[in-house]
């Protein structure tokens, strides 16, 4: 069906889809802040977990869809190269908070740890990819391990944050997480929770049509596969990521800005597990190219500078931002200078 659009249909496409995941990752959003009040869950909880997962599913659409058609570079570079981005977009929410350096004012240890937990799942393709070819059902081993390393990292994580072992210094630009003591909202929980899952299945919508547009365009034109999953299709699926993390900064919501690109970031991972799963020409891991482990190198190297600046907790920085932020954006914009040139 997409072989016979035009160039500017197809271009529409891509446009109609990335308007309808940025509509509804804004509305998330909202969503998301009133239930973690509501559950008592917390928004580094919520924002890492739901809402994390939540705005992933358009991009987690795109990656088993193309495994499926056997695009093994575009379905591990979109997950991959939408952690660089969705992390790229954590460094620009902090140019636009301006009372302090957004890792300094959303100290939350639950934060700090889920993402050392996201480096440690980014490190894991590497060991696959340097081990001979393997799999069991299709399936290689590593990417069994990254989802007991997810599921065991989203119990710890909640220990973490019931029970610390150590708490941030709290200062005069921290904000704390405090639910609000008024809920205008006249709806029950339970609605609120079926829509945030209509909303994921408007996404779901979304993200196969964003596939099958972008696979169409790669072959129409002979398109760099990881080019295209990297900057193209994964930028659009972590538009949500974006708006989600302005909205919850100008609501005050800064735990769960921050916890929601991080969740979101590791939720992505999984993208390789499902892709390796799709993927029937044998494990992933040795059929991709430098091109996708480049990505894979980028956002791991971003999310330990990511890390180190939520540990390092610096008021300000250059330009009333945090250093962390000014070397993200740098590390992310000399991968595209790269892949470009």
């Amino acid at each position: 069906m997409f072989s016979d659009f035009s160039f500017a249909a197809l271009a529409a496409i891509l446009a109609g889809t990335a308007i309808v995941i940025l509509l509804s990752g804004v509305r998330m959003t909202s969503l998301a802040d009133r239930l973690a009040d509501r559950t008592g869950l917390g928004e580094a909880m919520v924002g890492a977990v739901l809402l994390g997962a939540a705005t992933s599913i358009s991009g987690t659409i795109v990656s088993v869809t193309a495994a499926l058609d056997e695009r093994a570079s575009l379905a591990f570079s979109n997950g991959i190269g939408g952690i660089a981005v969705q992390t790229a977009f954590l460094a620009l929410a902090d140019i636009l908070h301006r009372k302090a350096n957004l890792e300094h004012a959303a100290a939350e240890l639950a934060n700090v740890f889920q993402g050392t937990v996201l480096m440690l799942m980014l490190a894991l393709p590497f060991v696959a990819y340097t081990l001979p070819e393997f799999a069991i059902w299709g399936v290689h081993p590593v990417s069994v391990l990254l989802v007991a390393v997810y599921a065991v990292g989203l119990l710890a994580v909640r220990e973490v944050r019931e029970t610390p072992m150590w708490r941030p210094v709290r200062t005069h630009e921290t904000r704390e997480d405090e639910p609000e003591e008024d809920d205008p909202e006249p709806r029950s929980t339970l609605a609120l929770f079926t829509v945030f899952a209509a909303l994921m299945l408007i996404m779901a919508a979304a993200g196969w049509t964003l596939s099958r547009a972008a696979a169409e365009l790669t072959d129409r034109y002979a398109l760099n596969a990881s080019v295209v999953g990297a900057l193209v299709t994964a930028v659009i699926t972590s538009l949500p990521e974006l708006v989600t993390t302005l909205a919850a900064i100008r609501r005050g919501a800064l735990q769960m800005a921050v916890g929601g690109i991080i969740g979101g970031n590791t939720f992505d991972v999984l993208f390789i597990t499902l892709s390796d799963a799709g993927y029937r020409n044998g494990s992933i891991y040795h059929a991709i190219g430098r091109d996708d482990l480049f990505w894979l190198t980028a956002g791991l190297t971003m999310t330990a500078i990511l890390v180190l600046g939520m540990l390092y907790r610096q008021r300000r920085g250059p330009a009333g931002i945090g250093l962390e932020s000014v070397l993200i954006l740098a590390v992310y914009g000399f991968a595209i200078a790269v892949q470009a040139f």
